[in-house]
């Protein structure tokens, strides 16, 4: 089966994990550009990490978010840009230029708790974007929320429309993962049957020839008892977990519900910890998912870690779609 497999990072990511990783996806998703209240695009310096993916034969795309400097999501910038059609206008001939600019293969646009009045305005926008750029040979995707309904309550999905930006992009990532997440209760980070749930909307709203599915390449170690407001954990690599498994002498269980890895152990401190990660079986687990479902393929948040269990389920599983 073909897919299409794209991978986000950062600039700093390892060149060497970088490598690595560009003999599995399809494209670099370069996070990630800005833009100012006055609608120019604020650059990336993604130079060097282009460079090794294009030394492998991997084409890399734009993200854009609305980050402010702190690096939170700025809805209010969402909204000064989405109501002003010059600031639209002059975004996206800079966003054209600078794809031009760098032989880029196109933008993936991730704005996250877009108010629930931008709605119309951002897939409009979206699909804007696409009029524009398509004609001149770039793909345009746009980044979801993990929906289950259409009027699903909440400041992160009710400015998504999945109706509305299944036809105005090329691709929909659907974003199914952070379940278990930083300042959440303990549990996995994509548990299958959250995940299912999130795709059977997604493919009764979207054609699934467009719809990724979102994976994450990564786990979390929390700090026991977990305490709301207070508790923060610990993202770590999906190898680093199995090695802290086997620092502290303890066995990785799995949840067959969840179809995802974890443990508990006890550091020097005597204090008592669970993590929840990724494996070679709970990959498998979620592309036996998108097989099932028919999708166009997936997206990994994020590849600045090395995955050697998870390369190795891609290569199993399906041939990687190399863009020209």
């Amino acid at each position: 089966m073909e897919i299409l497999v794209n991978g986000y990072a950062y600039p700093s990511i390892d060149p060497d994990v970088l490598a690595d990783w560009s003999d599995y996806i399809s494209l670099l998703l370069c996070f990630s550009y800005g833009f100012t209240d006055q609608g120019a695009l604020i650059p990336l310096d993604d130079y060097e990490m282009r460079a090794i993916a294009e030394s492998k034969g991997v084409k890399s795309m734009m993200v854009l978010t609305p980050l402010d400097p702190q690096g939170a999501f700025n809805n209010e910038l969402v909204d000064i840009l989405l109501s002003d059609e010059e600031k639209k206008a002059r975004l996206l001939n800079e966003i054209l230029a600078e794809l031009q600019r760098k032989n880029m293969f196109g933008v993936d646009f991730d704005f996250e708790f877009v108010f629930a009045e931008n709605k119309d305005q951002y897939s409009q926008f979206v699909q804007d974007a696409a009029l524009k750029l398509n004609p001149e040979g770039y793909l345009v995707t746009v980044a979801l929320a993990p929906k289950v309904s259409a009027d699903q309550p909440g400041l992160l999905y009710q400015g998504h429309d999945y109706a509305a930006m299944g036809e105005a992009a090329n691709f929909v990532l659907l974003m199914t993962y952070e379940w278990g997440y930083t300042y959440g209760p303990p549990m996995a980070v994509a548990p299958l049957p959250a995940v299912r749930r999130v795709l059977t909307y997604g493919i009764s709203e979207i054609n699934p020839d467009k719809i990724l599915m979102g994976m994450p390449n990564y786990g979390y170690d929390w700090t026991l008892p977990f305490v709301q407001g207070e508790s923060r954990a610990e993202q770590i690599s999906n190898p680093e977990a199995v090695a802290r498994a086997a620092r502290y002498g303890v066995e990785i269980q799995f949840d067959e519900d969840a179809q995802s890895p974890f443990y508990y152990y006890t550091d020097e401190q005597g204090r008592e910890h669970v993590v929840w990660f990724e494996d070679y079986r709970s990959w498998s687990a979620k592309f036996a998912l998108l097989k099932e479902l028919g999708l166009a393929g997936f997206s990994i948040w994020h590849i600045m870690y090395p995955f050697p269990e998870g390369t190795r389920a891609i290569a199993e599983n399906f041939e990687v779609i190399r863009v020209q």
